[in-house]
């Protein structure tokens, strides 16, 4: 970048872009801001499409697995594992519709895919964004009957409802979310001589942007947040607490310590993974802060947050569960003849494990032991 001042230049008062310029001095400072601009977007260009890239390698193996070994494993068929199908789905959208064109929004300075398909991608991030959360939310709800209330849930813990649930969860959320197709496009601007697009929102003050951006903090963060905290919680309590039967076996202590750390990693890793983006969306959005390099930087790392958190669930759900490791080991090594079997393995019957887990839940609590089902119902 040549930063020589013209004065002709000077003499009019403006740069190529509009930019009004008091004198020769302050061209040279605007040319070298505009110069370390094109620098940031360099680096950025690089470093996060690669970032992007890891995410949807890694959610795309990771969501696929969970869904093909539930799929092919009757004996995995149950209410939470139900649930665990609808995240994946939900993630792995996110993964192939999100992830690829926000990459090439940074690696690019303009958008080049139209207004059509800017507005079905900001339309299928907040369905994404929020069918994921709530399907936390009914996972939660799920722990939260087998363990407080488990004889009371054993006829509305089945798969056939967990399945009406998801079905109605996804049709309210992509109803709610149509607004979203109207108040996104496609727009050009200039930008120092060239011709930019971006795909962003189209509200005409910011009045709407902070109605829009607190209505999705509050509802896709901090509502759901509280919900699983409060539902794991009384779990936790239920388990550590209210246990029948006297002395716990190491059986039961081992499960204890289980549901525990999967609480833990749930709990903290959601939070963690969206905190950093909705701040920025507070002080930026809400509260109108202002924007600086610095602002700049801690969005790109809190969006990438959020992002990583589509391919970390299936470990924080799979990965976790012996059934689910075994599993993944016949997917990930197994030629068609073992894949055979395990079509050959598969029922209709969707209710059978929900079925037989509640009448091993009944029979140990009539007993006086909740150890069993404990250990059966943990995912």
């Amino acid at each position: 970048m040549n930063n020589t001042t013209s004065p002709a230049l000077c003499e009019d008062g403006i740069v190529a872009d509009g930019t009004n310029i008091t004198n020769c001095s302050q061209l040279d400072v605007y040319y070298a801001d505009y110069a370390e601009t094109l620098n940031v977007e360099r680096i950025v260009g690089i470093v996060v499409p690669t970032l992007f890239s890891l995410i949807f390698t890694v959610g795309l193996v990771g969501n696929v697995l969970v869904i093909i070994v539930v799929s092919c494993t009757p004996q995995m068929r149950n209410t939470t594992n139900v649930l665990i199908i609808s995240l994946a789905i939900s993630d792995l959208s996110f993964i192939l519709v999100c992830v690829p064109f926000t990459a090439t929004d940074y690696a690019l300075p303009i958008w080049p895919f139209g207004n059509v398909w800017c507005k079905i991608v900001q339309y299928m991030i907040n369905v994404c964004a929020y069918a994921s959360v709530y399907t936390l939310v009914l996972m939660s709800l799920d722990r939260y009957l087998a363990v407080v209330h488990a004889v009371a849930s054993m006829s509305i813990r089945t798969t056939k409802n967990s399945w009406i649930a998801v079905g109605i969860l996804w049709f309210v959320i992509l109803l709610i979310n149509t607004p979203n197709l109207f108040i996104n496009e496609w727009k050009e601007y200039p930008y120092h001589g060239e011709t930019r697009s971006t795909c962003t929102h189209n509200f005409v003050d910011n009045y709407h942007v902070r109605i829009f951006f607190s209505c999705f903090t509050v509802l896709a963060y901090f509502v759901p947040l509280t919900l699983i905290s409060v539902l794991y919680v009384r779990m936790l309590d239920r388990l550590w607490h209210g246990m029948a039967g006297g002395r716990m076996s190491r059986e039961s202590l081992q499960s204890k310590k289980r549901v525990t750390r999967m609480v833990v990693v749930v709990v903290v890793i959601f939070a963690l993974c969206w905190l950093p983006i909705q701040i920025i969306f507070v002080m930026t959005k809400i509260f109108d802060v202002g924007h600086s390099k610095t602002l700049l930087a801690f969005q790109i790392v809190g969006q990438c947050l959020a992002y990583t958190n589509s391919c970390v669930n299936p470990i924080l759900y799979a990965f976790l569960s012996d059934n689910f490791r075994k599993g993944f080991k016949k997917v990930l090594c197994c030629g068609r003849q073992n894949m055979g079997r395990l079509r050959r393995g598969y029922t209709t019957d969707f209710d059978r494990t929900d079925t037989a887990g509640a009448i091993s839940a009944l029979t140990t609590v009539r007993n006086g032991k909740n150890e069993k089902f404990v250990n059966d119902d943990v995912v």
